[in-house]
C-alpha cells in the first residue's frame, strides 16, 4: 500500500503522525512511504532520517496526498486541505468529529473512508489511541495551568505548591479517566491540594487507592461541582464521551462564581468541552478571560512537547496503520473490532453513533462493507 504523511498545519501543531521507525516497520513490509519535506522538524526529525528509513520525501502534501490510499495525519483536515479529498482515500488521525458539522459534511461529501485515532476502542473500552496523548495532555494540564496562575500571565499570583506556612493552591479536576488521573498525579507531585470529582465509584476508589489519601474524591453532581469549583484556583476539564460530544459540567453561572484570576483548562474542548463558557484557542493565542476567569481551550495541547508526543503517537498508531496496510480496510475493520469502531465514516454515511447522535445524522450499521 501507498501510504502518505503530510505535514500539519493546524496553529501550532508540531507533531509528525510518522517516526522514522515507523517508516522502516512499513517498508519492512513491503509498503510506501510517502513523506512531505519538513514535515517532521517541528519535532526534532530530519528529512535525512526519513530517508535513510527508506521513506520517499514528497515536495508538497499535494504530492502527498496524490500518491497515498492511507493517509495518516496527527489532527483533522483542515479546509485548505480539503480539496486533496477524494473518494475511497483512508484518512487515519484523530477527527473529534461530534465538534464540526463542517469537517463532517465534507468527509461524507468527498466519500473519504475517514478513522479517529480517539474512537478506536478495544471490547474492554479501552481506547488505546487516545491514551498516550491523553497521558501528556493531562500532565500538561496542570504545569500550564500552573503558569497562568502566576501574576504575569493575570492569575491570581499562587504558587501551585505553597510554601511552608502558606497552604497550597485548591486544584480541581472533573473526570478521573487518563487525563484526570494523569493531572492529579501531577497536581499532587507539585503539592496542590487536589479534588477529583466523577460519577463513577469505582475509578473514584481505585484513585483514592493509587493516591493513597492524597487527594479528596468526590462523587459528581451539579451541586458538588458548583461548591468545588467555588474554591478552585485551578479547574481541569477531563470528561470524555468517546466519539461524542462532551457534556457540559461547568455552566456560566458557576464559571461567575469563580474566584477572580482562576485558571480553567478544559482538555475535553476538542470535543466541544464540558465547561459552558469555553471556546477553541490555540498555541499562538491560547487563552481568554471571561467573567475574570484565565480560559485556556487549545485543543492540540501534547503539540506542546511534539517530540515527546510524536514518538509516544507512533508507539500506539503503528499497529493499526500495519493492519490498514497488510489487509487493505475492509479486510482490517471485518478482522479487528477495535479498528472498526474507530471508523467516524464511509463512503458518504456516518459510521460512528456519537457522531450521527451529536447532528441527528443516519448511522451507517457495516463501515466495512462495500459504498452503497
Amino acid at each position: 500500500m501507498r501510504i502518505g504523511v503530510p505535514r500539519e498545519i493546524k496553529d501550532g501543531e508540531n507533531r509528525v503522525a510518522l517516526t522514522p521507525a515507523g517508516v522502516r516497520a512499513l517498508r519492512e513490509h513491503g509498503h510506501e512511504v510517502f513523506v512531505e519535506r519538513g514535515a517532521g522538524a517541528e519535532s526534532g526529525i530530519s528529512d535525512g532520517e526519513f530517508l535513510r528509513a527508506r521513506g520517499q520525501i514528497r515536495g508538497s502534501a499535494a504530492d502527498v496526498y496524490d500518491a497515498a490510499e492511507l493517509c495518516l495525519k496527527v489532527k483533522e483536515p483542515l479546509p485548505q486541505e480539503y480539496d486533496y479529498l477524494r473518494p475511497g482515500l483512508i484518512i487515519f488521525t484523530y477527527l473529534h468529529l461530534a465538534s464540526s458539522l463542517e469537517l463532517t459534511q465534507k468527509l461524507l461529501e468527498k466519500q473519504v473512508i475517514a478513522i479517529g485515532y480517539e474512537t478506536v476502542q478495544k471490547p474492554d473500552g479501552a481506547l488505546p489511541l487516545l491514551i498516550p496523548m491523553s497521558e501528556i495532555a493531562g500532565r500538561l494540564a496542570i504545569q500550564l495551568g500552573a503558569r497562568y496562575l502566576e501574576k504575569g500571565h493575570g492569575g491570581r499570583g499562587v504558587l501551585l505548591g505553597g510554601v511552608p506556612g502558606v497552604p497550597p493552591s485548591e486544584v480541581v479536576i472533573l473526570g478521573c479517566g487518563v487525563v484526570g488521573v494523569n493531572a492529579a498525579k501531577m497536581a499532587v507531585g507539585m503539592g496542590a491540594h487536589v479534588t477529583i470529582l466523577d460519577i463513577d465509584h469505582e475509578r473514584l476508589r481505585y484513585l483514592d487507592d493509587m493516591m493513597h489519601g492524597n487527594i479528596i474524591t468526590v462523587y459528581s453532581n451539579p451541586y458538588t461541582i458548583e461548591r468545588s469549583s467555588a474554591y478552585a484556583d485551578l479547574l481541569v476539564g477531563a470528561v470524555l464521551k468517546p466519539g461524542a460530544r462532551a457534556p457540559i459540567l461547568l455552566t456560566q453561572k458557576m464559571v461567575k462564581n469563580m474566584k477572580a484570576g482562576a485558571v480553567i483548562v478544559d482538555v475535553s474542548v476538542d470535543q466541544g468541552g464540558c465547561v459552558e463558557t469555553i471556546r477553541p484557542t490555540s498555541h499562538s493565542d491560547p487563552v481568554y478571560v471571561e467573567h475574570g476567569v484565565i480560559h485556556y481551550g487549545v485543543p492540540n495541547m501534547p503539540a506542546a512537547v511534539p517530540r515527546t508526543a510524536t514518538f509516544a503517537l507512533t508507539n500506539a498508531t503503528l499497529p493499526y496503520a500495519l493492519e490498514l496496510a497488510e489487509l487493505g480496510y475492509e479486510e482490517a475493520v471485518k478482522r479487528d473490532p477495535a479498528l472498526a469502531r474507530g471508523v467516524n465514516a464511509a463512503h458518504g454515511r456516518v459510521a460512528h453513533e456519537g457522531v450521527a447522535e451529536a447532528f441527528g445524522l443516519p448511522l451507517m450499521v457495516n463501515p466495512s462493507g462495500p459504498s452503497p
